[in-house]
């Protein structure tokens, strides 16, 4: 049985479209680059040609990993009005204790995950250390650069 995966509608819809942009526009051109390749001739010494097929393998890969995470996910509706505890799709806005600096995550899927824009996976350390708090809680967490603790100041 293939495990289901959380992910947001919206989420979900840009893996459709990164699906999408490959099968219309990467493949075909990489195809174009390959026959353009061929025409030189010799292809045991034809370095074009090689790279060309390098990418072919490459947007393979990435193809037949869409489809799997595609085929996989589970659209969790975020429907996050008055949330009081910490949730699949809540923003949740954290002080570190440490820098008293504050920074704000939305809780999503793995496939979306994201850090650098404020987007981390429930299943990742902190995110599962997120899910069920609400505000106020305290967290403490163990990194690989020693122990973080974070105060959860609002969720929305």
């Amino acid at each position: 049985m293939i495990e289901k995966v959380p992910i947001t509608k919206q989420g979900l819809e840009k893996l459709r479209q990164e699906l999408q942009h490959i099968l219309t526009v990467e493949r075909p051109q990489n195809i174009k680059a390959i026959e353009e390749a061929r025409s030189h001739g010799d292809l045991s010494e034809n370095a074009e040609y090689h790279a060309a097929k390098e990418r072919q393998s490459m947007l393979e890969a990435k193809i037949n990993d869409l489809e799997m995470s595609i085929s996989r996910s589970d659209v969790i509706e975020t429907n996050n009005e008055n949330v009081d505890m910490v949730v699949f799709g809540v923003t949740v806005e954290l002080r570190n204790m440490a820098t008293d600096k504050n920074v704000a995550y939305q809780l999503v899927g793995p496939y979306e995950s994201d850090p650098d824009s404020g987007r981390i996976s429930i299943v990742s350390p902190l995110g599962r250390a997120l899910i069920g708090k609400e505000e106020g809680d305290e967290i403490t967490l163990e990194t690989p650069g020693g122990v973080q603790e974070f105060e959860i100041l609002e969720i929305r």
